[in-house]
């Protein structure tokens, strides 16, 4: 069975919000038959591998100026401190599980437009690059390959590993939406608005086979973003459910052929029906299972 990762703490607490802090648990729930592992919080050590002292005390302590609060779009809580800290352990527990299973899925994190010394969109800690630093910390990994399918563009992730050669980032996205400034990824696929499945899946597929290919990562970590959703509330591009669902076994297919270990996380997803997003981001774990099960 594939290993899930969650915690009901995930729920950042944002109470009337457009990010839906509930999927996690109706994602849960839909998974209410596999077995999960439960993480603990990131320690300050392991977000402090990624991120300034200044934010990461300012976020923990509720320090935040009404600037950085404005920036992150989200409002400030105990609550939604833990969930951050907690999704960071998520997805490093989650690439720990990969190591041994093969792929692991966190039902939580993704948080790609955290930068080092602040938060945007949402993003306060980049769970993925703290959870990357860790296990190239412990010696775990030398490697790894981010491919980001959330419909923004990575701009934290880009970013953050701009100057290492170790990781590879990978972005695919609607160019005429949020950020407006996107720092370069080592490879940047700009999709115009209004692309359907059959055109992103031309572009998509050979650049996940090339990546792997040329960069030969030890570990493959995909953001699966839900929302290049033809009915998210935040995006332009027009996939349908079923597209996404191709969209995923693209990657877990490349990662099981090249005997890569894939971890997931979910990032975006803002569906006018809060059920679509759902339905999205379990279709990832059972394309992820159905993968790792063949």
């Amino acid at each position: 069975m594939l290993p899930l990762v969650y915690h009901p703490d995930y729920d950042l607490n944002l109470g009337a919000h457009v990010f839906p802090a509930q999927k996690y648990r109706l994602i849960r729930e839909a998974l209410a038959d596999w077995p999960v592992h439960t993480p603990e919080p990131a320690t300050d050590e392991d977000i402090l591998r990624v991120h300034s002292r200044a934010w990461t005390t300012a976020l923990r302590d509720g320090t935040l100026t009404p600037q950085q609060i404005r920036t992150l779009e989200i409002p400030w809580s105990d609550a939604m401190a833990r969930g951050f800290w907690l999704a960071a352990g998520g997805t490093i527990l989650a690439a720990e599980l990969a190591l041994s299973a093969g792929a692991a899925y966190n039902i939580g994190g993704g948080f790609h437009h955290a930068f080092t010394d602040h938060g945007e969109g949402f993003c306060a800690i980049h769970d993925v690059a703290v959870a990357v630093r860790r296990l190239q910390a412990d010696g775990r990994i030398q490697r790894a390959l981010i491919v980001d399918a959330d419909v923004h563009h990575g701009n934290g992730t880009a970013a953050i590993f701009a100057i290492d050669p170790s990781v590879f980032t990978f972005s695919i996205h609607q160019f005429s939406n949020y950020p407006a400034q996107k720092p370069p990824s080592d490879l940047d696929i700009h999709l115009p608005d209004g692309v359907e499945e059959d055109e992103y899946l031309a572009a998509f597929e050979p650049a996940v086979t090339k990546s792997i290919a040329d960069f030969r990562p030890d570990m493959l970590f995909y953001v699966a973003g839900a929302d290049p959703y033809r009915d998210d509330q935040l995006g332009g591009l027009a996939l349908s459910i079923e597209g996404l669902a191709a969209r995923d076994a693209v990657v877990f297919s490349a990662a099981r052929s090249a005997g890569i270990p894939s971890v997931t996380t979910l990032a975006g997803g803002y569906a006018r029906r809060v059920e679509d997003t759902v339905s999205i981001h379990v279709n990832t774990a059972r394309e992820a299972y159905k993968t790792l099960s063949s």
